[in-house]
């Protein structure tokens, strides 16, 4: 036993590091355990430094890993004004994932999970913590004995499980009104569950919990112990218990890895989500664009119901109405960017670092802004005007329409004489006093709020002292426009690079010196986009399994030719559906005339190994006799052939056959398609190889 671990009490507690495990109601084992991946993140945790975990969720590239260990996770707590000497109850900590954010922002944590190996792993991530209580064992055991005066109570991915929590006819109900019962008067109950009817299960992901298709938006009809819902469905479940003052937020792309949190009063506007391949547990399919989707939904005001997740928080509304995370980049430049609403402030916005080495960037933004504003005093580019607070640095909310959504439009409307003749406004307006050594490197479209003539910068984040050449800055702001959207690729590319007077090989450069920035930004991080790729989990397009699917049905017909003296031609051929099974094996029946000489049967129209099982005639087998059948194909064993050409056929000779008026041949095959290149290498290898017209 490490020596930091102190047993007390008869081992009704224990010391890792900082924070306290109590056992108290601890049964003395765990019913519910991930197997030996809990023992693989118990020795990461143990012997490696949350600094080091980065490093091991990309070595390792293991959902369970990145799952329990990536920072990102607190996210979703991280937003929120927690006061600095707060009671706060976390219900389901798990593997502390959110744990040590929450104990950073509060003045005690009590935790409750049922795993003993889970509190474990919780602990030793969390060490350094000194204000954290956990309590190990079952809920419905610990819940009397939790005080009733929490200022605020997290259940994150926790509520869709009440069923197993409560139990009963009405578990989510019951286990909202028992937690509404421990907060103090105006407390905070903090719900973070995904939402049944969220567009991504449309667009073809799996229900989270029970992994299959579409069982959340059929509402569950194979039953199992997990439930998540509606937006009116937590809304109904709020009113049961008589709740009337809540807030609905929108993490997004969901609330495990979110980027995003939005809210009632700040929607995301029309081109913003387009970060949607998030899901890393499983494949999942590609039934449609989801950004598309999400567009359109916004324009009809329904985003709110088909956000792939929900925060639900009871209580007093919060200040902060939207946050930002960049916090997927190197430490130095990890922050937050929150927008707020205070009745007698009004809105506005506050970039907060994240990290202690990242308070020297958000330093540097303010005197960008004292260096941009004289760069540009007299021109129609307005820069946000900033200045500091305690946690960072606080701008003035501006309105307006971005140009990035003005771009759209014109783009939507296949307007290319608009979009060219904005664009050379875009350049001719981010060229004033370009000679000046400052510069926007971000001036990209969605920086910038166009109101009136008014050109409003709202983020200059990504600010340099030298000068950068405006077609440079405007083609990087084109190019970051394109990446946002399939539509958006190849529209007006060509004239963009005329009216800049780059070549093709010059943008490339820029493209190349896009993403060295980018790896420069993220510190050589394995974005969260390209960590899914590495995780195995594919992402199947249905429309590429219609055209296989088409393809395939096309190449399993069987063609018939029938000679009757003249040999074979396509006008006296025919097709027969697909005869095969599953496992390849099939029947062919044929109606035969006395007067065909010779049939051919083409088994199907590409590469393949086939296999004759049985051929007879007039239900006699004639496949032993000699001379009867020859094939374009490779003899390879008994009865079996290889074809090498999309054209195989098998001829069988009828000459001498008794023939009886109505003659049925029947011919029972096994199949496999091969590609042409497999084919050669048994042509090439076979001893066999029998040439086109050799009998079989």
């Amino acid at each position: 036993m490490p020596e930091n671990e102190v047993c007390m009490a008869e081992m009704k507690q224990e010391y890792i590091g900082k924070i306290k495990l109590d056992y108290t109601y601890y049964p003395g084992e765990d019913f519910y355990c991930d197997g030996t991946v809990e023992d693989e993140l118990l020795s990461i945790v143990s012997n490696h430094e949350k600094k080091e975990f980065q490093s091991i969720i990309e070595e390792r590239s293991d959902w369970p890993v990145l799952y329990h260990l990536s920072p990102l996770r607190e996210n979703i707590v991280d937003w929120m004004p927690i006061e600095p000497d707060a009671k706060v109850l976390e219900i389901g900590s798990g593997c502390g994932a959110i744990t040590g954010c929450l104990s950073k922002k509060c003045g005690t944590l009590t935790c409750v999970d049922l795993s003993k190996k889970r509190s474990t792993i919780n602990a030793y991530k969390n060490k350094e913590c000194d204000n954290v209580t956990i309590y190990v064992g079952n809920f419905k055991d610990i819940e009397p004995s939790l005080d009733h005066d929490y200022d605020y109570i997290f259940l994150i991915g926790v509520f869709e499980y009440g069923q197993g929590y409560i139990g009963g006819d009405r578990p989510y109900e019951e286990f909202m009104g028992i937690m509404l019962k421990h907060l103090k008067q105006n407390g905070r109950l903090a719900i973070a569950i995904e939402n049944k009817y969220g567009l991504k299960y449309f667009a073809g992901c799996r229900e989270d919990h029970l992994g299959d298709y579409f069982s959340g938006i059929e509402d569950y009809p194979n039953g199992g112990g997990v439930r998540t819902f509606s937006r009116n469905g937590m809304i109904r479940i709020l009113q049961e218990n008589q709740v009337s003052d809540y807030s609905f937020y929108y993490p997004y792309p969901d609330y495990k890895f979110p980027t995003s949190i939005y809210s009632d009063d700040y929607l995301p506007k029309v081109g913003e989500l387009s970060t949607n391949f998030r899901n890393f547990d499983r494949d999942r399919m590609l039934l449609f664009d989801e950004k598309n989707a999400f567009d359109g939904l916004i324009k009809d005001g329904m985003f709110q119901e088909f956000s792939n997740s929900f925060m639900v928080v009871t209580g007093p509304e919060m200040n902060i109405k939207y946050s930002k995370f960049s916090n997927d980049r190197a430490d130095q430049f990890a922050i937050r960017t929150d927008i707020s609403f205070e009745p007698n402030a009004g809105w506005y916005v506050d970039k907060i670092p994240m990290t202690e080495d990242a308070k020297a960037h958000v330093a540097s933004i303010a005197t960008a802004y004292e260096l941009l504003k004289e760069r540009f005093e007299g021109s129609k580019i307005e820069i946000n005007k900033c200045f500091p607070v305690a946690s960072g640095l606080r701008f003035e909310f501006t309105g307006g329409v971005s140009l990035e959504e003005m771009f759209d439009h014109l783009l939507d409307r296949k307007d290319e004489e608009g979009f060219l003749a904005l664009f050379q406004e875009y350049l001719k307006t981010i060229s004033y006093r370009s000679e000046m050594p400052v510069s926007d490197f971000d001036l990209i479209f969605s920086n910038i709020l166009v109101e009136n003539d008014t050109w409003n910068v709202i983020d200059y984040e990504w600010t340099f002292g030298k000068t950068i050449p405006p077609r440079e800055l405007a083609y990087r702001a084109y190019y970051c426009y394109t990446l946002g959207a399939e539509k958006r690729r190849k529209f007006v590319e060509k004239q963009v690079l005329e009216l800049l007077q780059l070549s093709e090989t010059e943008a490339k450069k820029l493209q190349e010196e896009e993403r060295e920035f980018q790896a420069y930004v993220t510190g050589e991080r394995i974005p969260m986009g390209e960590l899914r790729n590495l995780l195995g989990f594919e992402m199947l397009a249905p429309q590429v399994w219609e055209a296989k699917y088409k393809d395939d049905n096309h190449k399993l017909r069987v063609q018939v030719y029938e000679d009757t003296g003249s040999g074979f031609s396509e006008s006296v051929s025919y097709f027969l559906k697909n005869p095969y099974q599953n496992d390849g094996t099939g029947v062919i029946e044929l109606d035969v005339s006395e007067d065909v000489v010779v049939l051919r049967v083409d088994p199907m129209l590409d590469s393949c190994i086939v296999t004759i099982d049985a051929l007879n005639w007039n239900q006699e087998s004639i496949l032993a006799k000699s001379k009867r059948i020859s094939t374009n194909g490779i003899r390879y064993g008994e009865d079996t052939f290889v074809f090498e050409t999309k054209d195989p056929n098998i001829n069988i000779d009828l000459h001498g056959l008794e023939h009886k008026g109505s003659n049925k041949l029947t011919l029972k095959l096994t199949v496999s398609r091969v590609s042409e290149k497999n084919a050669h290498a048994f042509k090439k290898n076979s001893k066999f190889w029998l040439g086109k017209d050799t009998n079989a």
